[in-house]
């Protein structure tokens, strides 16, 4: 095969559908506030904190959630389509085992055997959209006819209820969620466009940090956490503000529609200030950018699938309406938007 060839890149693939996963009951912020250490940075926009959100269980694996999450696929278009899949992609913000991915692991859980498996750690918030580029670059370069997506965000119980960090102001932000889209060589649901890009002028922004000298898997104090400074926090929101806009209004001209002609937009939720900003940029009403931030909380890459299915599951996407999607990684680092003719199963 050719991979020059510019006929491959005319070759339909789409996203016929998407499932989530939520896991355990809802944690009120009540529970986080008892800690509260700081009321400045509580009110800083970028930690201000949803109604609720979703805590993984100490014993509760990626890979668990990934197959809980990949179960309304399988209700819609049975096992054995699940069990064909030629390509699996996986996500995980926090790795149960750091050596490992939990790709093959889900393949086994699955009854899988995919040509394809890739654990895809890069990505960050955009994760979903990154997957999908790297999809269907796959499909339409070889033989592979389907493939899985998953993104898990489970990080917010095991990182931000430890001690010595539920406490801090960015603390009750997060929750911890699922999602998983297939993708299928046809044109029932086609991708438009997908934009994709990188910025390395900002790789090594965000800091894990336990607080110390020690390494996050050398044994003494202190518990691993993402750490910001005031000064960084102010440089995130400002490339998240340009950076989600820019890459969504690219993909719009480039399939000749109006940023405020799109039908939904989904984002990547990390707070309500950057979730109206976005909307504002592209001129749509927020009725027409649905998010699950007040239920969920920042779902990091598990937030663009979740609330697809979430507003696919209410009736809200119409069948042959455009959804474009648009997310930023980390501290800015990472930047993708796809845009899809909606026509995913219910």
């Amino acid at each position: 095969m050719d991979f020059t060839d510019p006929n491959l890149r005319t070759v339909p693939v789409s996203l016929v559908d998407v499932s989530s996963y939520l896991p355990g009951k809802p944690v009120g912020t009540e529970y986080f506030t008892q800690f509260s250490r700081s009321e400045r940075m509580a009110k800083n926009v970028m930690f201000r904190a949803p109604k609720a959100r979703h805590h993984v269980q100490r014993d509760e694996t990626a890979v668990d959630m990934a197959e809980r999450a990949v179960a309304g696929l399988i209700e819609r278009h049975g096992a054995q389509e699940i069990s064909n899949i030629d390509v699996l992609l996986t996500h995980t913000q926090l790795p149960d085992n750091p050596v490992l991915g939990c790709g093959p692991e889900v393949a086994r859980r699955l009854n899988m055997r995919p040509g394809w498996v890739f654990d895809v750690h890069n990505g960050g918030c955009a994760a979903f959209v990154h997957m999908m580029s790297l999809a269907r670059m796959i499909l339409r370069t070889t033989d592979a006819r389907t493939a899985l997506i998953v993104t898990a965000q489970n990080c917010a119980g095991p990182v931000f209820t430890q001690t010595e960090i539920r406490g801090l102001a960015q603390a009750p932000v997060p929750g911890d969620g699922c999602g998983a889209g297939l993708l299928v060589k046809n044109n029932d649901a086609p991708i438009l466009d997908i934009e994709c890009r990188t910025y390395p002028e900002f790789a090594g922004d965000m800091d894990f940090s336990t607080g110390s000298d020690r390494k996050y898997w050398e044994p003494g104090e202190g518990q691993g956490c993402v750490t910001f400074s005031e000064s960084k926090v102010a440089k995130v929101f400002s490339r998240g503000n340009r950076l989600v806009p820019e890459v969504a209004l690219t993909v719009c001209e480039r399939i000749g529609v109006k940023s405020r002609d799109i039908d939904t937009f989904v984002t990547n939720q990390p707070n309500r200030l950057f979730l109206r900003n976005w909307h504002d940029a592209l001129e749509l009403p927020a009725e027409r950018h649905p998010d699950t931030f007040d239920d969920c909380g920042n779902l990091f890459a598990a937030g663009i699938p979740v609330t697809l299915d979430t507003e696919n599951r209410a009736g809200r996407l119409r069948n042959g309406s455009i959804v474009l999607m648009s997310a930023f990684a980390h501290a800015g680092d990472f930047a993708g938007a796809a845009a899809v003719r909606w026509g995913a199963a219910r």
